[in-house]
């Protein structure tokens, strides 16, 4: 088997099609394509089928896809083998977050890095299921889900926890429930809220808060990022969910974060690699550090 061609099969699970495969490794679709039908001359089992439109992997192309993360996983660690002994500077480590985890993590993982790596920041504010797909593009995605969510594709990602944090409201600080030490549920009915878009976590974490009260809550917003909705909340006109650790620099000016009590409300912050990307020994100075400062971002949130 070809490895570019099983890369270009890898390529297509992670991206989810021929034209986002393309686009990503600068050749046309056909040529795409073409390479893939060459791959599967020499199987024997349908590696790809049909969705709508869309070409997506069968069970046997996901279980090849695995394969090949396999494969250049060796590739790389073959050619850092040969780069440790050159002295030209190394590609920087790309490194990509939702918002809010960039907010609190970014500039303490600079500081701990200093100026032995090298990184390349980026944030990119998608729905739950596309994560694993950006780890075609960086080499650390930090990602989230819930706890009730679907774990990631492990077969194909190398998942490093980060945090797992409490998710709390945001509340005014003049908001009568700010004087609680916590909330219970019911206490909720008839709030006016600021929620993110549908497809996005925390989505969620508002319907299931629902079911507890008994009542759909009102969402009169929709704000992905944090540091907008927390300027909505200061005004009193709102209120939203929230994470403890990655949200704690917004609890300032005006606003705060109360518990809800009785109810287990958590995220997963994680790290998603390729295989290939962690053979790389800068990348993996890189996750230990971002691993570092995930520690001390849950230890300074959880201080009074």
């Amino acid at each position: 088997m070809d490895a570019a061609r099983l890369r270009l099969l890898r390529e297509l699970g992670d991206r989810g099609s021929v034209a986002a495969v393309a686009t990503a490794m600068h050749v046309s679709a056909s040529a795409v394509s073409q390479q893939l039908s060459a791959l599967q001359a020499g199987i024997p089992v349908p590696l790809t089928t049909k969705h709508g439109r869309r070409l997506v992997l069968t069970e046997a192309g996901e279980a090849l896809a695995v394969a090949a993360a396999r494969v250049d996983e060796a590739l790389a660690q073959a050619r850092e083998a040969v780069g440790s002994f050159l002295e030209h500077e190394q590609r920087p480590v790309t490194v990509c977050a939702f918002h809010s985890a960039g907010l609190a993590l970014f500039g303490p993982l600079l500081t701990e890095l200093g100026t032995g790596t090298h990184v390349s920041l980026a944030d990119a504010d998608v729905a739950q299921d596309r994560f694993a797909g950006l780890t075609a593009d960086y080499d650390l995605v930090i990602a989230h889900r819930l706890a009730h969510d679907p774990t990631w594709p492990t077969g194909r990602l190398v998942v490093t926890p980060l945090l797992v944090e409490p998710l709390e409201i945001a509340l005014h600080a003049a908001h009568p429930l700010a004087a609680h030490p916590g909330i219970r549920p019911e206490q909720l009915r008839d709030e006016r809220w600021i929620s993110t878009h549908e497809g996005f976590p925390l989505t969620g974490v508002l319907a299931h808060l629902g079911a507890v009260i008994g009542q759909a809550p009102q969402v009169d917003h929709r704000i992905n990022e944090f540091s907008v909705a927390a300027e909505v909340v200061r005004t009193g006109a709102a209120i939203a969910v929230m994470p403890r650790t990655t949200a704690a620099p917004l609890a300032v000016n005006g606003m705060v974060l109360r518990p809800v009590t009785g109810v287990a409300l958590v995220r997963h912050v994680d790290a998603l690699a390729r295989p290939d990307a962690l053979a790389h020994a800068r990348v993996r100075r890189a996750l230990a550090a971002l691993q570092e400062v995930a520690t001390v971002a849950t230890r300074q949130a959880s201080t009074p």
